[in-house]
């Protein structure tokens, strides 16, 4: 059934011209059995018979050619009273065009319909009056009245249609134009943070390479007593430290492409100031439960700058979206292969497109950012509602030993 609802949608000049040939039958059936005051002559009835085939071609053809239907429409109406061919079933194929031309038409054909719609029925009652003598002039009136009702309804249901299809129209523009700049700013955010990444990574990396570059060259110089292996390690150590440093520098060059903010180099925090974060948040006024399991451990300079971004980042969104008199839970485990962060609290959530549509709550770059830093390190991320009421965030950092 619904294959052959899509096959007559597809062509609606197939289902226009069954149409046609019903009321094509229908003039003819009018024109074989109209009494003789409709038809009195044989001209009269020949001459119908062309009227009845220009209102059918009418019907046929009134999508594919409103503008022109409508024209053929009014022309064979006005050669019905020139040649006088009483109102008959063809008719209804002015009620066709008018609708068709308000809905889809140009607006000049929808306001020529409207016009002509209005005309004809006064038109009609003029050129053939009813020849019952027991009808008032009243009636006659009403009559002609509730006719016009008719046309100028046709009109109205159709201009209706163009209005509601405009309206659609718009909402689907805008709807692929919101899509369109929803994309533009994910990227954009995805870019502002690559470049806030590459920053924060410069700050720990280089400066920890360019440490041992300083320790190892005046190890060179101080070690008077030792081998010359040990010389020569060292020598090594620093050849590998400046190399390192270049190669870091270059990978940061290709993240921070296009990014031309500046700033001064600062070291960034890590696991070991979660306590005062938490701390800072709480006298914000926010309560924060700090929980840590397992045996902490050294870490990468780069899970730990992730770990307390995710953590400050969650916070913040806590207080944003969790509402009045949400509290919050942080809780950090040291494991054998990963450090794994859960950060949950109980408010009213968030809303669904700042986790389900990319992550990015229209003031920042919301999960969009630990996404991103997150799998600069290699970790995962799962983020969404709780079952119990509030949101959830769990992370899993790989570990990595010492700096």
């Amino acid at each position: 059934m619904q294959r052959i609802y899509d096959f007559l949608r597809r062509h609606p000049t197939l289902v226009d011209t069954f149409w046609a040939v019903v009321l094509f039958a229908a003039c003819v059936t009018w024109i074989v059995a109209a009494p003789h005051s409709d038809l009195p002559t044989t001209r009269s009835r020949v001459l119908a018979v062309p009227i009845s085939i220009a209102l059918a071609l009418v019907v046929a053809l009134r999508r594919r050619a409103p503008e022109r239907m409508l024209l053929v429409a009014a022309g064979t109406g006005l050669a019905q009273l020139a040649l006088d061919v009483p109102t008959n079933p063809g008719d209804a194929a002015m009620l066709a065009a008018i609708y068709t031309c308000a809905s889809t038409g140009t607006r000049w054909s929808s306001r020529v319909a409207l016009i002509g719609g209005l005309a004809a029925s006064p038109l009609a009652m003029v050129r053939w009056p009813p020849h019952d003598e027991y009808l008032t002039i009243w009636t006659k009136l009403l009559q002609t009245f509730f006719l016009t009702v008719i046309f100028a309804l046709s009109w109205v249901i159709g201009d209706r249609l163009r209005t509601r299809r405009a309206y659609y129209a718009e909402l689907e523009e805008r709807a692929a134009r919101l899509h369109r700049e929803r994309e533009a700013q994910s990227k954009a955010a995805v870019a502002a943070e690559r470049a806030r990444i590459a920053r924060e990574l410069h700050d720990v990396v280089a400066h920890n390479v360019s440490v041992m570059v300083v320790q190892a060259d005046g190890a060179a110089y101080v070690l008077d007593a030792a081998p010359d292996q040990a010389k020569q390690a060292l020598d090594t150590i620093s050849s590998t430290g400046r190399q390192a440093l270049a190669e870091m520098r270059r990978l940061l060059g290709l993240l921070r492409e296009g990014d031309d903010a500046g700033g001064e180099y600062v070291p960034q925090p890590g696991v070991d100031q979660l306590a005062d974060l938490i701390d800072q948040v709480r006298g914000a006024g926010l309560p924060v439960r700090f929980e840590v399991a397992g045996e902490a451990r050294p870490l990468s300079s780069g899970v730990e700058l992730t770990a307390y971004r995710i953590v400050q980042e969650a916070l913040t969104n806590v207080r944003k979206h969790g509402g009045d008199g949400v509290s919050a839970c942080v809780q950090l485990g040291f494991g054998d292969a990963a450090l794994d962060l859960l950060i949950e609290d109980d408010g009213r959530g968030a809303r669904h497109e700042l986790y389900a549509q990319g992550g990015r709550d229209g003031m920042g770059q919301g999960l969009i950012g630990m996404r991103e830093r997150i799998g600069m390190v290699g970790g995962t991320l799962a983020a969404g509602p709780r079952p119990g009421g509030g949101f959830r965030i769990s992370a899993v950092l790989p570990l990595r030993t010492g700096r």
